[in-house]
């Protein structure tokens, strides 16, 4: 499955949120955050493959996510 990532995505992995804020041909600024609603966190700076790399086996949370899984049942 490819990753189409977009600004402002959540990813949830190891019960540890990122959220996508800046995103740019060769690098992506995020934040890593234990509650989603609040918004704090650490941010961060790294190349699109280095958080491709963070993301795998990660989950996509928001309406992103349904979306996703909609288009994909519809092409089967």
């Amino acid at each position: 499955m490819a990753m189409k990532l977009q600004q402002n995505q959540i990813w949830l992995k190891n019960g540890e949120y990122y959220r996508i804020v800046q995103l740019s041909r060769l690098e992506v600024q995020y934040k890593t955050l234990t509650d989603p609603l609040s918004g704090r966190g650490p941010h961060q700076q790294v190349t699109k493959k280095e958080f491709c790399r963070l993301l795998k086996g990660a989950v996509l949370q928001g309406a992103e996510a349904s979306q996703d899984a909609a288009q994909q049942q519809q092409q089967q």
